[in-house]
């Protein structure tokens, strides 16, 4: 979350929850670009009031990828700017890519791209993979 304080922008600590799908020795992520960089994150978002981190980690895949999912163990916990929690998940119900969250439908501010993909696991430790350490125990893991 960024606040603004006497027009400065402060980043607020937030947990989040987050998704680690594999299937078939792939990976999804979001692929995230802006006119500088192109990176890749586990799908995944802030924990709203009221919600666990496996009940935050289940809305967002369902609002970024257009999935339902089952959550399984805790992989990964990762102090930055708060906890955030990654689940390994199996997709359930829905269709992969339709996922409708705000990311997709806000098109009045100039913001990066979402795109969901699979991605090889092998392929991880190439790319901009955030955040790595994440990456790198999903590879070690298979």
């Amino acid at each position: 979350m960024v606040m603004k304080f006497e027009n400065k922008e402060v980043i607020t600590m937030r947990n989040r929850g987050s998704v680690v799908i594999i299937e078939n020795k792939q990976v999804a992520l979001i692929k995230r670009s802006d006119e500088n960089s192109v990176y890749y994150v586990f799908p995944g978002g802030g924990i709203e009031i009221g919600e666990t981190p496996e009940e935050g980690a289940k809305r967002e895949a369902l609002e970024e990828l257009g999935i339902e999912v089952q959550i399984d163990d805790c992989i990964a916990e990762v102090n930055y700017h708060g906890i955030q929690y990654y689940f390994l998940a199996e997709i359930i119900g829905g269709v992969f890519g339709t996922g409708e969250g705000e990311e997709y439908k806000d098109h009045t501010k100039n913001r990066e791209t979402y795109l969901p993909i699979w991605v090889d696991i092998n392929k991880l430790s190439s790319m901009n993979v955030i955040p790595r350490e994440v990456a790198v125990k999903i590879e070690a893991m298979y």
